[in-house]
């Protein structure tokens, strides 16, 4: 365990002459890990012609004062509330030393990779290179392999150690990929269509129930989730968005997952007609693509296009397509780059001068398959983004504390350190104390649902801002709950929720019920987007990194969930009670009262 606060291809000949000072260094090992994570084994030896794209980590001295910077301007009592940094301000508090570049700068020239084949970030932190195994085994003292994954057959090209000359370690924070196996799969439950295709029920049944805000809901959303349902029961019914406040909404796609604009259309025709006819900006990132066939419209994409473009229509939205490289085939001659897609959106926004206000995401994997410090560099990442002003939610996974499974015997949680050990899993990037983690509920009155995922971090330590309810909540554990299976004084989350079971989308036509923290993490964004819209429109700042003035004050307008459990690991998991809890967090919106308390803002 490791809790740690965050403070704290050409080849050129002509330059192999500058090999000189690395050749006598002897290479010390910069990363290792125990092993493969459960599931994976290895395969075979990776082909020495396989290529490589490695992301080259360089340190961030300044880091602290951008964290300093992204308390202060997230902190509604501070003088500087809503002061965001511009992108060039983030840069260069997130650029290297120069000695660091040019020290691998030289690393890179002794292999022969000249500046013309290199890869910058806008902040000069991460250097990417294209090579082969071969080159990159020599240059990294290390053996790669296929690993095979047992239960969904693919194959990627990893290590499970890497070296450096020793007069780098102080100038590299990490490469990869090397020791990652983390998948980032997208966050869904169950999806009920495979047997269960349905037409679509909407909100005209004539029965209606309490809402949490107490008013009166269409009883139907006790059963199947709409746009209608969702503006009922979070009490948004009277607010229009508008299209010219320079207000804009996020969404993100990875692993080929492909938003149907048909779909959506008939989504709109449904369930928001207002809408019908509208588009988004579609943004290509790392050759991410557009196909547009039925064939391969992505449930995930839809569900996020659909409920979060439509709540918050008609505001601009932007939906971003990160390539996601098929799985690597090791019987076959292919030089497929196996490179998770996730640090390529983050190298993409952070280089934009003008990004939506509102970025929700719902991928994701179990914190232990992420290494340490590439989990920390992401995390720096986020709290860049907060930092310019950009509110980022992120679902919280949908296996409860681990795996979902309350049978001991039967449960897969295992530590991943050689002690193979029973632990909770929480998961990442849900876990970075600079992300808003959202967590799902489900029926009315709302109860915590049960693949809720929550818990605590074992990398992060908890931030200030949720000392005081996270304490609250651990002081109500009978001593001795669940002790050893996690870290009490780690970042907690989920920080809120939302509804997450049965939401109807169409998906290939035909209207399916879809389930997840895939559906609550667009679904709270949304209402982020309308409250930032409101800000925006009144001549404010946006809200920025959410976290601080959840914990401090808009707890106060949030719908606080007290029924539920999270089971996974072998038990029952944590319970939901009055006040903050690791499984709906601080509960769901009532944007109403939301919408009073950021307006009384600054």
């Amino acid at each position: 365990m490791r809790l740690i606060s965050l403070l704290g291809l050409p080849f050129v000949a002509a330059l192999a002459s500058a090999a000189v000072p690395f050749k006598g260094c002897q290479h010390k090992v910069k990363e290792s890990i125990y092993g493969p994570p459960r599931g994976w084994s290895r395969h075979t030896s990776a082909p020495k012609y396989h290529m490589l794209e490695l992301k080259i980590a360089l340190p961030q001295p300044k880091f602290p004062e951008l964290e300093q910077h992204l308390w202060e301007v997230s902190d509604p009592s501070h003088s500087r509330y809503g002061a965001h940094l511009s992108k060039e301000e983030t840069d260069a508090l997130m650029a290297p030393h120069p000695e660091s570049l040019d020290i691998v700068n030289e690393w890179l020239a002794s292999y022969g990779l000249a500046e013309e084949s290199l890869l910058r970030s806008s902040a000069n932190d991460w250097v990417t290179i294209r090579v082969p195994v071969s080159l990159a085994e020599e240059m990294l003292d290390t053996t790669y392999s296929v690993y095979k994954h047992a239960e969904t057959g693919e194959s990627i090209v990893r290590t499970t150690s890497y070296s450096l000359p020793e007069i780098l370690h102080d100038h590299v924070d990490l490469i990869q990929p090397t020791t990652m196996f983390a998948r980032f799969k997208a966050f869904k439950s169950t999806l009920h269509w495979a047997n269960q295709v349905q037409a679509p029920v909407l909100s005209t049944s004539s029965g209606t129930i309490t809402g949490p805000a107490g008013n009166q809901v269409d009883a139907s959303c006790n059963s199947s989730i709409t746009i209608s349902c969702l503006k009922q029961l979070y009490n948004s019914v009277a607010y229009n968005t508008s299209a010219t406040s320079g207000n804009k909404m996020g969404l993100t796609a990875y692993l080929d997952q492909y938003a149907n604009n048909m779909d959506l259309q008939q989504f709109f025709q449904l369930e928001n007609p207002s809408a019908y006819g509208s588009n988004y900006t579609f943004v290509s990132v790392n050759g991410g693509l557009n196909n547009q066939t039925y064939a391969a419209a992505g449930v995930e994409a839809n569900l996020d296009t659909q409920f979060g473009f439509g709540l918050t229509w008609p505001t601009p939205g932007t939906f971003y397509s990160t390539a996601g490289e098929p799985p690597f085939d090791p019987d076959v001659f292919t030089a497929t780059d196996t490179n998770e897609p996730y640090s390529y959106w983050l190298d993409y926004v952070l280089s934009q001068p003008s990004l939506p206000q509102t970025i929700s995401t719902s991928y994701g994997d179990d914190e232990q398959t992420v290494p340490f410090t590439y989990a920390a560099r992401v995390c720096a990442g986020m709290a860049a983004l907060g930092a310019r002003g950009v509110s980022i939610l992120f679902s919280s996974g949908d296996s409860g504390v681990g795996d979902g499974n309350p049978n001991p015997a039967t449960q897969m949680c295992y530590s991943n350190d050689g002690l193979n050990v029973t632990k909770f899993l929480p998961a990442f990037p849900a876990s970075c104390p600079y992300v808003t983690a959202v967590g799902a509920t489900i029926n009315i009155p709302e109860t915590a649902v049960s693949f809720s995922g929550g818990g605590f971090s074992n990398y992060f330590v908890r931030p200030a801002y949720q000392e005081v309810a996270v304490s609250e909540y651990l002081t109500k554990l009978v001593p001795g709950t669940y002790e050893g299976l996690y870290a009490p004084e780690g970042r907690a989350y989920p920080d809120v929720s939302a509804q997450g079971v049965n939401f109807l989308v169409v998906w290939q036509g035909q209207t399916i019920p879809v389930d997840g923290t895939s559906c609550s993490s667009p679904t709270f964004a949304s209402f982020v987007s309308m409250l930032n819209d409101a800000r925006l429109t009144a001549f404010k700042s946006p809200l920025g990194f959410l976290n601080p003035f959840l914990y401090s004050a808009g707890y106060s307008a949030l719908n606080d969930i007290t029924m539920g459990h999270n089971p996974g690991c072998g038990t029952e998991g944590f319970n939901a009670t009055t006040g903050w809890d690791p499984i709906s967090g601080l509960g769901t919106p009532n944007f109403e009262k939301l919408l009073g308390l950021v307006l009384s803002l600054p």
